[in-house]
């Protein structure tokens, strides 16, 4: 089980740190850079659109792979993921700027940004049930945390890169080459996790499923016509995760340095040591999920999402270095209370001959209401003022309590605290 976490876990580091060093770059560059006639809002605007079409792309991806996962195992899933993820990163590494290539250049990052996501809506689904499927049942939520510790590891090694050469370089620099350099590292993360996915087994559950002939023909037909409600429910429960996550991580860091004047270095650093507290404290807060229910922890961290975010837009506000970073590790604490528990209770929602398609595909779905749209609304509403932008902090908390009402309405999974069902009456 370590060799395999381990595994899981370095895998979705390298696909996160693709993921989250183009929000990263969209948030501080690529405005300017590929959308320069624009307007600085309005540029901040296209760039944060391109990224939203990864979080398009990720239930798309969810479905190509789901079904290799279901079909063929779940394996295979890790290494197509990955090599698609990785090549389409180094790429917009390589894109000329509109400078250079005109309205060809924010084309094509459109296009790599979308071949981004759909590698990474395969990834989050292979890598746990990777994991969730040869877990022990009262130590599935623990074991299954560690892909979801990748996203904090791949979040602050992007940043930390990017905060490196914004340190290092001048700004003209950073501006003409420096943004490049995590792109191209990217191809040599890749690399090393293939060579570190190479020697995995397939797990129990799908060889059990492939000896007895009871594999999906069609696992998304099976998925939108037994499961299409829990798909829907899913989505939208976990649609706060995202949308908290993705507005401390790249709407925050665009307003902090655009409308307050914070050095882009403070902000990532603001950031960066949130995220960084909340991967440590994700296995702990698994363990919870362990011991008192999946669907307990869920509730909890979307009722401390709703409570938070008018404080969190509060400290943002001041501009002060501690008090943005105390806003940004309540939204993070909040945020990894549900998910860290998220990658054994998706898969245990779901049979497994549907498993790897049904999961992803909800998972995913969430990314694009949540995440897709988080920082497009949260860039709008903000516009104008002078006071702190409260409608963002509205919009969040709508968000959350659409989500409590979403795991309000999904069973528990945790076995001692399943409800199971009557016993037939004894015959007379």
């Amino acid at each position: 089980m370590g060799r395999l976490a381990a595994a899981s876990l370095v895998g979705t580091a390298i696909e996160f740190f693709d993921f989250f060093v183009y929000g990263t770059a969209a948030a501080l560059v690529l405005g300017p850079l590929f959308f320069p006639h624009f307007s600085p809002l309005a540029g901040t605007l296209a760039a944060f659109g391109t990224f939203a079409a990864g979080f398009v792309a990720r239930p798309l991806g969810s479905v190509l792979f789901g079904h290799v996962g279901d079909r063929y195992g779940r394996r295979p899933v890790l290494f197509a993921s990955l090599v698609l993820t990785g090549c389409a990163t180094v790429a917009v590494g390589c894109v000329p700027t509109y400078e250079s290539i005109g309205i060809a250049a924010p084309a094509l990052l459109l296009v790599l940004r979308f071949l981004q996501g759909l590698g990474l809506g395969g990834e989050w689904g292979g890598a746990v049930l990777l994991t969730a499927e040869h877990a022990p049942e009262r130590r599935r939520a623990l074991w299954a945390s560690f892909p979801q510790i990748g996203p904090s590891v791949g979040f602050v090694l992007a940043n930390g890169v990017m905060l490196a050469l914004t340190a290092g370089l001048s700004d003209a620099d950073f501006r003409s080459w420096g943004w490049r350099v995590p792109f191209w590292a990217a191809g040599l993360l890749a690399a090393a996790g293939l060579g570190l996915r190479s020697s995995l087994a397939e797990t129990p559950q799908f060889e059990e499923l492939a000896a007895s002939g009871r594999r999906a023909e069609a696992p998304l037909a099976e998925v939108f016509r037994g499961h299409w409600r829990l798909v829907l429910l899913t989505a939208g429960a976990l649609a706060v995760g995202y949308a908290v996550f993705y507005a401390v991580s790249t709407w925050a860091l665009a307003y902090g340095t655009e409308r307050l004047g914070v050095s882009s270095t403070v902000m990532l650093v603001c950031v960066m040591a949130a995220v960084a507290i909340m991967g440590a404290v994700t296995p702990f807060a698994a363990m919870l999920g362990d011991r008192f229910g999946r669907r307990t922890l869920c509730l909890a961290g979307c009722a401390a999402s709703a409570l938070w975010m008018f404080p969190m837009v509060a400290l943002l506000h001041t501009a002060r270095p501690p008090l943005m970073f105390l806003g940004f590790l309540g939204s993070m604490l909040a945020f990894i209370t549900m998910f860290s528990v998220v990658a054994a209770y998706l898969p245990e929602l779901y049979e497994p001959r549907v498993r790897c398609t049904g999961a992803a595909v909800g998972y995913n779905l969430a990314g694009v209401l949540g995440g897709a749209l988080t920082p497009i609304v949260a860039t709008t509403v903000s516009e104008g003022g002078e006071g702190p932008p409260w409608g963002v902090a509205a919009y969040l908390t709508v968000v959350a309590l659409v989500s409590l009402g979403c795991f309000a309405l999904l069973p528990e999974t945790l076995p001692s605290r399943a409800v199971a069902p009557e016993p037939a009456p004894e015959p007379v």
